[in-house]
């Protein structure tokens, strides 16, 4: 795997200078947070970005687009996470993005989707000050993203994604079917598995903003076309379930 670069590195590479060039220009004051919930971005319809310009004033210019007839607000938050993956005056907007999510958490947590809700607790383990927000922001980008690992798997494979074989689900109830490294299978229907781990997210869920959106994120996976929803669909033990009622 390739390493990191250190902060010395990237000091002297000539392609980070190159990536912040200009940024100072779009560091400015938070602003009214109200008033950008109720303006819109120019545009009829959001075009979703795929990779990064080199610079800095088309990066922002194309992922504007994508917030095309959204609140302000939503492009302002996208911008300052930008502007923190360049390293454009980190400790300032920093600040600002901070105080976005205690400010409009809620807000935040029901506009954006899991992309940008993922992109900001990727910028929270970046940045936070203390461990714990960090530790619990890295939590729920390795959640979302293994999901999208298999997900990704399961829909580039050759042919329809194959349901659940009633004989194969009888059967895990009866007996341990090995998996891996000692895990067996999730037993469809009655496992507390995901209930025990939710007991265990609870309090995490209550710690300010990331633990916000660590309920969020957990809620939404229920719901979309995951395994985690595609398990609730089968499961019949009301007293293990997992998910928010």
């Amino acid at each position: 795997m390739a390493r990191k670069k250190t902060a010395f590195e990237q000091f002297f590479s000539l392609n980070w200078h190159r990536k912040r060039l200009g940024g100072a220009k779009h560091v400015k004051s938070s602003g009214d947070f109200a008033a950008m919930k109720v303006t819109l971005v120019d545009g009829d319809a959001p075009k979703q970005t795929r990779g990064s310009a080199k610079s800095l004033d088309e990066h922002l210019e194309n992922l504007r687009k994508e917030f095309a007839g959204q609140p302000e607000l939503l492009w302002h938050h996208a911008k300052l996470i930008v502007l923190l993956r360049r390293g454009v005056d980190t400790e300032t907007v920093f600040a600002q993005f901070s105080e976005l999510w205690d400010a409009e958490g809620l807000y935040l947590c029901e506009a954006l989707n899991l992309r940008w809700l993922v992109s900001a607790t990727d910028t929270f383990a970046d940045h936070a000050s203390d461990s714990e927000t960090r530790v619990l922001a890295t939590l729920v980008s390795l959640l979302v993203n293994t999901v999208k690992i298999y997900e990704t798997e399961r829909i580039l494979a050759d042919g329809e994604p194959l349901p659940l074989s009633p004989a194969k689900v009888a059967r895990v109830q009866n007996e341990l079917i090995p998996l891996f490294s000692g895990l067996s299978c999730f037993t469809i229907g009655t496992d507390d598995t995901l209930r025990n781990t939710r007991w265990r997210l609870d309090p995490l869920m209550e710690k300010g903003a990331v633990g916000l959106i660590l309920k969020t994120v957990f809620d939404r996976l229920q719901v979309e076309d995951t395994a985690f929803a595609r398990l609730r669909a089968v499961h019949h033990r009301e007293r293990t379930g997992w998910w928010s009622s």
